[in-house]
């Protein structure tokens, strides 16, 4: 048990094993390591895969977020998640998320660096695309739900709330729920609608997040980011 769960915490960056050393030994992390176990064992398949589970924290160190964008759990089918919350690799067909989500950048700010899918170029820069939970069974959306992840991504969310002025770009009711826990006196906490077809429609788009948020973080003498 303490192999398989070292082996599922070994990608972390140096700066977020740090950062969350106090969480490995909890029995909620013991027990998210059995959970994904047995289910490899079962013959199920899981997503993202187990190389790629912390990628949004491999490609955005600690101490160089900006911006956090909050998901609810990875995509569910085959050849989608990869570890960055909304994002596809290269080749794969843009989810109906993601589609508003490019549409509200080019609407708002005129301009749209890539849409091929992939948002490693936002994670790059600062953009933790980080979702609340953090495997999904293949065909099976919130189907991980409550196996722990859910206070994993508190405690980050927690530590970085006390960094200096992020922003926080919070859509839907499971993101939002988050905000309870972040210092709105020092961070820009933006919340919507969620960018999914059912309510992308309901104040996702129009929102203004992307513009709001450079504004920020250009008013804080921080860099911008290129949407």
């Amino acid at each position: 048990m303490k192999t398989s769960q070292k082996n599922i915490f070994s990608s972390l960056g140096p700066d977020w094993k740090k950062a969350l050393k106090s969480e490995f030994n909890k029995d909620y992390m013991v027990i998210i390591s059995q959970f994904l176990e047995e289910v490899k064992r079962s013959g199920k398949i899981f997503y993202p895969e187990e190389k790629n589970l912390f990628s949004c924290m491999k490609i955005t160190p600690f101490t160089e977020v900006k911006v956090v964008i909050l998901g609810q759990d990875p995509y569910h089918q085959a050849g989608q998640a990869n570890g960055l919350s909304f994002s596809v690799n290269p080749g794969t067909a843009i989810p109906p998320s993601l589609k508003n989500i490019y549409k509200e950048i080019l609407s708002s700010t005129g301009n749209l660096e890539s849409s091929d899918g992939s948002l490693t170029g936002w994670a790059k820069q600062g953009v933790l695309l980080l979702n609340s939970v953090l495997t999904v069974e293949e065909g099976l959306p919130g189907s991980h739900a409550n196996i722990g992840w859910e206070k994993f991504t508190d405690k980050v969310i927690s530590k970085l709330n006390q960094s200096d002025k992020l922003v926080f770009m919070l859509w839907g009711k499971n993101a939002s729920m988050k905000g309870s826990i972040i210092n709105r006196s020092k961070h820009l906490v933006l919340e919507s609608a969620h960018p999914s077809p059912l309510s992308a429609y309901k104040g996702f788009l129009g929102n203004g997040h992307f513009l709001k948020c450079n504004e920020f973080l250009k008013k804080n003498g921080l860099t911008e980011i290129r949407w």
